[in-house]
C-alpha cells in the first residue's frame, strides 16, 4: 500500500498528452451530465474540448450569467446537477447574480471557473483576483484544485454536495496549469534565464519540484461514479402526528413551494398524492403547474382570505418571507405544519409572527407521499375546496372584466395575456423575466403541467435547456421590456444552437413596477421611462423572426400568435413585440 501511495504521489507521466480537462469531463459524464453551458475563455478551453469529445453538449451563450441561469434551469427540470464553466476574473464576476439566484432557488449547480496558474496567483497575472472570497457567501462548497490528481475526487465531492441536504450551487476553481498538458505547462514553468550561483540552483529546484508535485499521480485510475447524496427525511413519528392533524382538519390548505419538485420523489407521484388528499393548494415557484391547467384543487386567487379561514395550513417548502407577510397572514387559530429541507427557512420569522405546530426538517416531496399513504381513504371535505374555487371564479371574472377595458393607448396587457394563454399549446413551458407585465401574467397564464413553469420575477434570465430535455415542447419566455434588455442577445444563441423559443414582450416603454410607487410617492418618473424600442428588429438581426403588435393588430392577435407557434415549430425563434398601455390592475403591488 505504501508503494502504491508513493507511486501515485511521485510517478510522472511526462510523455502523456492527457490534460486535466479530460478528468473533469470524465467525472461529468459518469454523473449523467449531458450539457455544459459556457462563454469560452482560454483558462477553461481544455474542459470544453474534452466534454465535446465525450459527447457532452457544449452550449456557448453571449453572457456568463446566462450560462449559469441555463445550468440552473437544467437542474430544475432534469433533477440532475446543472453545469456551467466560465473563464477567470471578469468571466466569473459576471456570474454572481445568477449564482445567487441558484442559491435562493435551491438549485444544484456546479460552477467551474478558470484561474491564474498556481505559481502566479497573487502576483498580478492576467485576470487574477481573489475569486474564492466572492463565491464563499453564495455557494455550499468552494475549493481550488491545486494538483491534477485532485480533480476527480474534488469534482465528485462537489457534485454530491450540490445535491445533498438543501440543494445549491458549488464552485470549483481550476488554475490554468491544472487543466493543460504537462509539456505545455513545463514550457511555461521552466526558467528561461536561470540566475547563476546558489539562488539559481534553488530557483530551478523549486520550479521543478512544483511541476512534479502538480502532475504526480495525475493519470492513475480513480473511481468516477457518484458519491451518496444525503437527503433529510421526516421521521415516522413526525409523519404520524401530521396524519392525525390533517385527519381532524375541516378546512386544510396546502402552500406548495419549489422544494416539492426536487428529487427523489417523482413530480407525477406527488401530483397523485395531492389529488388523493383532496386538499386545496396554492402553488408557488417551480411547483406552479403541479396540478395541471384546470385542477379543482388549485386555488389561484384570494390566498389571504383562505388562510384566515383555514384551520390547518401545510407549508410544504413555502417560506414565511415577504410573500407571506413574514408569517403575519397566518391565523393564530390555525394548526401549522411546516416542512423544509433547510432549518433556517423552515423557521424563518417564527420568533415574531407565527409558530409552527409541527416543524419538520425533511424532503417535501417524500413527506407528501408518506402523508398521502397514511391518509389512505381519507379526503378533505369537498365543500371546502369547492367554496374556495367559487371565490376563485368570482375573482377570475373580475380580472376578465379588467381585460375588456380599453387602455388610453396601445393594447390592454390583460387582454394580450388571456389571448396568448388560450392559444398556448398544452406541451408548453413558460419562462418569465420581468416585473409588472410578469406580475400580471402570474394571475392569468396557467402552466400546463408539473415542471412547466419557471417564474422568478426580476432576476431570471432566459434558459437554454428546455429544448434539450423536451424535444416536442414549445418554450414561451414572457418578458417585460425592461428585463428584455439584459438578454435579448441570447436570440443569437437560440439561433446558433437551433433552440427555437417564442418571446412575448410586454412593451410599455417603462419600468412600470417601479413607476407605480415612485411617481405617486415622490412625484417623478425619473429613470423609469424607456422607449417603444423595435425589439422585433433586434431579434431578426440575431437570426430570429420578429412581429410588432399594436392596437391596429388587436383583431389579428390570435392569428399572429398561431403564426409564431408555426414558425417556432419550424425551428425559428420568434419575438412578439407587443405595445401595451397602462392598467391599474396591479396598483398597490410592492417593488421593494
Amino acid at each position: 500500500r505504501l508503494v502504491s501511495l508513493f507511486h501515485q504521489m511521485y510517478y510522472l507521466y511526462q510523455e502523456s498528452p492527457r490534460h486535466g480537462g479530460e478528468s473533469v469531463a470524465e467525472v461529468l459524464r459518469a454523473h449523467g451530465i449531458r450539457f455544459i453551458f459556457t462563454l469560452v475563455g482560454g483558462h477553461i478551453s481544455p474542459v470544453l474540448v474534452a466534454c465535446e469529445k465525450l459527447g457532452i453538449r457544449v452550449v456557448d451563450t453571449r453572457h456568463e450569467a446566462t450560462a449559469v441561469f441555463a445550468a440552473d434551469a437544467v437542474a430544475r427540470l432534469s433533477g440532475t446537477v446543472g453545469v456551467a464553466a466560465v473563464t477567470a476574473g471578469p468571466g466569473l464576476t459576471n456570474t454572481i447574480t445568477a449564482v445567487k439566484n441558484a442559491q435562493m432557488a435551491e438549485s444544484p449547480v456546479l460552477l467551474i471557473g478558470g484561474a491564474a496558474a498556481t505559481l502566479l496567483q497573487g502576483r498580478g497575472a492576467l485576470q487574477d483576483i481573489d475569486q474564492m472570497s466572492l463565491f464563499k457567501p453564495l455557494c455550499k462548497f468552494c475549493t481550488s484544485v491545486r494538483r491534477v490528481r485532485e480533480i476527480v475526487p474534488t469534482v465528485r465531492k462537489a457534485l454530491a454536495i450540490a445535491q445533498s441536504g438543501t440543494p445549491g450551487p458549488v464552485f470549483v476553481e481550476f488554475p490554468i496549469d491544472t487543466l493543460y498538458p504537462y509539456h505545455l505547462v513545463e514550457k511555461e514553468v521552466s526558467p528561461k534565464n536561470i540566475p547563476k550561483g546558489i539562488m539559481g540552483k534553488i530557483t530551478a529546484w523549486y520550479l521543478k519540484n512544483h511541476l512534479t508535485n502538480l502532475f504526480a499521480g495525475a493519470w492513475e485510475p480513480r473511481e468516477l461514479s457518484p458519491l451518496p447524496v444525503l437527503i433529510p427525511q421526516a421521521s415516522d413519528q413526525e409523519v404520524q402526528r401530521c396524519v392525525e392533524l390533517v385527519s381532524r382538519a375541516k378546512k386544510p390548505v396546502i402552500l406548495l413551494g419549489s422544494q416539492a419538485t426536487l428529487p427523489p420523489a417523482p413530480v407525477h407521484d406527488i401530483r397523485k398524492a395531492l389529488e388523493s388528499l383532496g386538499i386545496p393548494c396554492f402553488l408557488g415557484g417551480m411547483s406552479r403547474g403541479m396540478l395541471g391547467r384546470d385542477s379543482p384543487l388549485h386555488i389561484r386567487q384570494n390566498r389571504g382570505d383562505a388562510l384566515k379561514e383555514a384551520d390547518l395550513v401545510l407549508l410544504a417548502g413555502t417560506v414565511c418571507d415577504f410573500r407571506l407577510g413574514y408569517g403575519k397572514v397566518l391565523s393564530r387559530r390555525s394548526q401549522i405544519i411546516a416542512v423544509n429541507r433547510d432549518r433556517t427557512q423552515l423557521l424563518k420569522n417564527s420568533d415574531l409572527f407565527w409558530k409552527p405546530t409541527v416543524a419538520i426538517q425533511g424532503d417535501v416531496g417524500s413527506f407528501l407521499l408518506r402523508l398521502s399513504k397514511g391518509l389512505t381513504g381519507h379526503r378533505c371535505p369537498e365543500e371546502w375546496p369547492q367554496s374556495l374555487k367559487d371565490k376563485d371564479r368570482t375573482k377570475e371574472t373580475a380580472n376578465r372584466a379588467k381585460a375588456s377595458e380599453r387602455t388610453e393607448r396601445h393594447l390592454n396587457p390583460l387582454s394580450v395575456l388571456y389571448n396568448v394563454d388560450k392559444l398556448m399549446a398544452e406541451d408548453s413551458i413558460i419562462v418569465t423575466d420581468g416585473g409588472d407585465f410578469v406580475g400580471t401574467a402570474a394571475y392569468i397564464m396557467r402552466p400546463r403541467g408539473p415542471l412547466s413553469c419557471n417564474i422568478t420575477i426580476t432576476i431570471f434570465r432566459p434558459c437554454l435547456c428546455e429544448k434539450y430535455y423536451y424535444c416536442i415542447i414549445t418554450v414561451w419566455i414572457v418578458y417585460g421590456d425592461g428585463s428584455l434588455g439584459y438578454s435579448v442577445a441570447e436570440f443569437d444563441t437560440f439561433t446558433r444552437h437551433k433552440t427555437p423559443v417564442i418571446a412575448l414582450v410586454g412593451n410599455d416603454a417603462c419600468w412600470s413596477q417601479i413607476s407605480r410607487e415612485q411617481v405617486p410617492i415622490l412625484g417623478s418618473s425619473v429613470a423609469c421611462v424607456l422607449a417603444f424600442t423595435d425589439y422585433h428588429i433586434v431579434a431578426e438581426g440575431y437570426g430570429g423572426k420578429g412581429h410588432l403588435i399594436g392596437r391596429e393588430d388587436e383583431v389579428q392577435l390570435g392569428d399572429i400568435v398561431k403564426e409564431a407557434q408555426r414558425e417556432c415549430r419550424d425551428g425559428k425563434s420568434v419575438l412578439l413585440n407587443v405595445l401595451i398601455g397602462k392598467s391599474n390592475f396591479r396598483d398597490g403591488s410592492i417593488s421593494v
